[in-house]
């Protein structure tokens, strides 16, 4: 698990290989990531959008921009966390991801970017 602290925000990242929905011979590996999104701030904050950098080991880059997380703009209180699993296939068994949660705080509508630390997506069997 990789976890990073931005402006009072947590954000922890666990990663799984989803064997059964990948398939090697063509070049196509499913990863599932949890996130816990914690609030350590004083005040509320609204996730509003997301920013995402995948990285295959073949060098090849991709960005992925929207609206909040799985299909959510969830509002975190003070001390409250909000939690989410979502997936990313890639065309190797290895790649990383890294980006931005864009935060509004409600006290004041002021915008900020939460850091999501860099993830490694690595099949099992590479582990060895």
């Amino acid at each position: 698990m990789v976890t990073f602290i931005t402006d009072g925000v947590k954000v922890s990242v666990e990663t799984i290989y989803q064997p059964e929905y990948s398939n090697p011979a063509n070049d196509h590996f499913m990863f599932a990531y949890k996130v816990s999104i914690e609030n350590m701030s004083d005040y509320a904050v609204r996730l509003m959008s997301r920013h995402w950098y995948i990285f295959d080991s073949n060098g090849a880059k991709r960005e992925v921009e929207g609206d909040g997380v799985v299909g959510l703009q969830p509002v975190i209180e003070p001390g409250s966390s909000h939690e989410y699993v979502s997936g990313c296939n890639l065309k190797t068994d290895m790649g990383s991801m890294k980006g931005e949660y864009h935060m509004m705080r409600l006290l004041d509508n002021a915008m900020f970017d939460v850091h999501i630390p860099e993830f490694y997506l690595i099949a099992p069997y590479r582990m060895n």
